[in-house]
């Protein structure tokens, strides 16, 4: 199954949570091979989501969103063999208003195709901060 924009239950159930503690969101995103723009441009995936990128990045920052860990993929320790990912980093924002916002942001909405286009499956996972520490368990 393919994941690129979140159900509306799921939308639901992140609108229903608290909004005003910080969050981490966590990104995997796999692209397509090349995109065909509704003008009849083609350009990789990659270029089509560095376009949304570009585009979304100051609505982001201005929201007081942070890329807080970036990294790229190596392989599968556990998990299925055909999940791989281009993509992959944690994106902290001061709330989850900000991130409510940014997505209701017209400016958002109208550059957000690019990412749309992009993607072939992607996930995006909500954590609350929690504290470092020695060991796995918290």
């Amino acid at each position: 199954m393919v994941h690129i924009d979140p159900t509306r239950e799921q939308f639901d159930a992140f609108k229903s949570l608290p909004r005003d503690s910080p969050i981490l969101m966590l990104n995997l995103i796999r692209l397509k091979d090349t995109v065909e723009y509704p003008d009849g441009e083609t350009v990789s995936g990659a270029e089509a989501y560095r376009r949304y990128g570009e585009y979304s990045g100051p609505i982001f920052r201005g929201l007081g969103g942070e890329i807080v860990w970036r990294g790229t993929w190596e392989a599968m320790v556990i998990g299925p063999d055909d999940k791989q990912w281009d993509i992959a980093f944690v994106a902290r924002y001061p709330n989850a208003g900000a991130f409510m916002a940014m997505v209701t942001n017209p400016d958002y909405q109208a550059i957000v195709h690019h990412r749309t286009l992009a993607v072939e499956d992607s996930r995006l996972m909500r954590f609350g901060e929690g504290s470092g520490g020695e060991g796995f368990a918290g």
